[in-house]
């Protein structure tokens, strides 16, 4: 299993989108995540018990405000992750056992990759790199946020500069998204090139 990973607004999405076009499997962890909350589901009741305020009248959870919390406070972002990411963990590890068994590449799309520790379980780890300046201005154009709110956001992550310091392939998504996936595609080919070479 391949962990894909980057900064909030780095464009992982769409390089995962390149990946399953191309015949990867994406295990997405924010959509296991929405998973583990849904009313009544797995974690429900842990975050209902830790953050009532969030829960509302239909039992779903308002996830932009369980975000505000979070984000504002550190202590609260560990606690709900404590809650909700052994159970991605779990999820992600039984999708990729099935995948592999088909014979298909794997990739985990996990935005917190390096912070939750679980970049050792990876053969290896590509980052999706913008620079600073970009992170930013897409994440405020994408959630409608105030500077400061992105910027809070931002910096509940490890930098991406880090990250693409730990990276064993680093795709650069400053530019156009054909330029993106022209670095998906060749890093693909190189895969399956390895692949080939390994095969008896």
């Amino acid at each position: 299993m391949i962990g894909l990973t980057g900064g909030i607004a780095s464009g992982k999405s769409a390089v995962a989108d390149r990946l399953r076009l191309l015949g990867a499997v994406v295990l997405d962890a924010d959509l296991f995540s929405r998973e583990a909350v849904e009313p009544y589901g797995p974690c429900w009741h842990q975050v209902k018990e830790a953050f009532p305020s969030v829960i509302r009248a239909d039992q779903t959870i308002d996830r932009r405000l369980l975000g505000e919390i979070v984000f504002a406070d550190e202590q609260k972002r560990r606690l709900l992750e404590g809650i909700i990411h052994p159970y991605v963990l779990n999820r992600m590890l039984q999708e990729a056992e099935q995948a592999g068994k088909d014979g298909r590449r794997v990739f985990a799309e996990v935005p917190l990759l390096y912070e939750v520790g679980w970049d050792p379980m990876m053969q290896e780890v590509w980052v999706v790199y913008v620079r600073p300046e970009v992170q930013l201005q897409r994440l405020m154009a994408r959630g409608s946020l105030s500077r400061d709110q992105a910027e809070r956001m931002i910096a509940s992550q490890l930098p991406l500069e880090e990250k693409k310091r730990l990276a064993d392939k680093v795709i650069d998504n400053n530019g156009p998204l054909e330029n993106t996936w022209e670095q998906v595609d060749a890093l693909w080919k190189e895969l399956e090139r390895e692949n080939r070479l390994n095969c008896p």
